[in-house]
């Protein structure tokens, strides 16, 4: 079948990719690639790939390409749920024939949900969906595709088994093919990677049980599925050729440090390569490991510390000790090895108390560039489950980001309320960033680099665009 696989337009600036931790507007405009759509367009044959927001591709020009294609679709999350739906609605008025489902955490975790709400979906592929996709695509009967929910001509809904999940990683092609073939990778910025980036999987999977994370909950699962270590450096090579603009290669798996030795050796062979590179780690990297991947190229580590308050640590299965964490990051800094840090507030035992205490820890440890989250329970998530249990989130707040795609505080707390822990993340973003250490390492930065300071500028007039909507939110004028 002739195939679209598409991100669909949405909220101005808004990031709905698979990479994106939380689907959201972000505080400073970043988009990260369409991966999860990406990998099975590699496997479809003459399929395409659109992704609307970073390309600002309109739905009229999407739809006038509806006749095209016999197949669409789509990555959705419980954010842009409804507006995918209008989406395929447009598209099926364009071309009656064409049918149209939906993969991503949001129907992977509710199929018979999602269906019921959305009669202009034919199915959508449950958890891990690329080859389910394929077959799909491939025209294979439905009843006999396994991972797959869809409609009959009744109406009725119809669930075939479960699909195993994918063992041999190396069975999927790369996906920077399809980035080159269908995107603008000058589209895809992020504040804290060298621009222009590309970014990629080498697994899928996390070890860690954090109650928050949607996607090991989800779609990738709690074990660390990995790609062999050629497999990686081949497409590494290969995007160095294809792109030779390419600044920056950033590993998008959960946890790419979960498997060290592995990382030590994909080190190894990156550094032959001459590539700079990034990625997500866990705050309990030994020093020595620290240096080999330092000495081969690495970059920057976006580590998610979430909370400086232990307790709260233990509340959401972090698996991570303040004094490990601690020394972790004197490590980094010592090895000139850059952090991205990412907190959430909002987590369960979260107090003001705590709030402050986070902060405090934030800006002791210091890392070089921040992000602050609010808790978002998403459905399917141990979170979501413990704040229904709790009547921690209700009916008014249930929504996980505004009308305009920034995100809400959903959940509360005996002694702190929706707009405490909302009004929260600028105080911290105030209190880390408006220091004088701080201003002045930025200052510093920017000197030393007239394209970082161009850059810098911008970011902080997005910033403070962005402070002054959640201030207008949070006074529910926001307009």
């Amino acid at each position: 079948m002739r195939t679209l696989f598409l991100q669909a337009p949405s909220f101005d600036g808004f990031d709905g990719g698979a990479g994106s931790r939380y689907q959201a507007r972000r505080e400073i405009a970043s988009f990260w690639y369409p991966t999860w759509l990406a990998q099975p367009a590699a496997l479809v044959e003459n399929s395409k790939l659109i992704d609307a927001p970073p390309h600002r591709t309109p739905l009229s020009e999407i739809t006038a390409q509806a006749r095209d294609f016999d197949l669409a679709v789509l990555h959705t999350s419980t954010p842009s749920f409804k507006s995918d739906v209008k989406t395929i609605e447009a598209l099926k008025a364009a071309n009656p024939t064409l049918k149209a489902g939906l993969i991503g955490a949001k129907v992977a975790v509710d199929a018979a949900g999602s269906l019921a709400a959305a009669p202009a979906v034919d199915f959508v592929a449950r958890n891990e969906f690329d080859f389910t996709i394929k077959d799909v695509a491939d025209g294979m009967d439905w009843k006999s595709i396994r991972g797959l929910s869809y409609r009959e001509a009744s109406g009725d809904i119809v669930h075939t088994p479960d699909r195993p999940m994918i063992e041999q990683m190396d069975s999927l092609p790369f996906v920077t093919p399809i980035y080159k073939r269908d995107l603008t990778i000058r589209n895809y910025f992020i504040g804290y990677l060298k621009h222009p980036y590309i970014s990629l999987y080498t697994g899928r999977g996390c070890k860690s049980r954090c109650t928050f994370c949607l996607w090991p909950q989800t779609v990738g699962g709690h074990r660390y599925r990995t790609r062999s270590v050629g497999h990686v450096l081949e497409e590494i090579a290969w995007s160095q050729k294809a792109f030779p603009e390419v600044k920056e290669f950033f590993f998008d798996d959960d946890t790419f440090t979960d498997d060290l030795p592995r990382a030590m050796e994909i080190a190894r062979g990156l550094g032959k390569l001459g590539v700079t590179w990034s990625c997500n780690a866990k705050a309990n990297v030994p020093r020595e490991a620290l240096k080999v991947m330092r000495d081969n190229g690495l970059r920057l580590l976006l580590v998610g510390y979430e909370s400086g308050n232990q307790q709260i640590l233990y509340n959401i299965k972090k698996g991570m000790r303040i004094d490990v964490a601690e020394r972790f990051t004197k490590d980094c800094h010592e090895l000139g090895i850059t952090i991205h840090g990412t907190f959430i507030m909002g987590l369960p035992g979260e107090t003001r108390q705590t709030i402050e205490e986070t902060i405090q820890f934030a800006k002791r440890i210091n890392p070089h560039t921040i992000q602050v989250s609010l808790a978002a329970p998403y459905p399917g998530t141990f979170l979501y489950n413990q704040a229904i249990e709790n009547g921690w989130l209700d009916d008014a707040n249930a929504e996980l980001v505004d009308e305009h795609g920034v995100q809400i505080a959903p959940l509360h707390y005996p002694g702190l309320s929706h707009t405490e822990i909302f009004e929260s993340v600028e105080t911290f973003y105030r209190q880390f960033y408006f220091r004088a250490g701080k201003i002045a390492s930025i200052v510093g930065e920017m000197v030393r680099s007239p394209e970082m300071m161009k850059r810098r500028l911008r970011e902080g007039v997005e910033f403070f665009h962005f402070l002054r909507e959640r201030r207008d939110i949070s006074k529910g004028t926001a307009s």
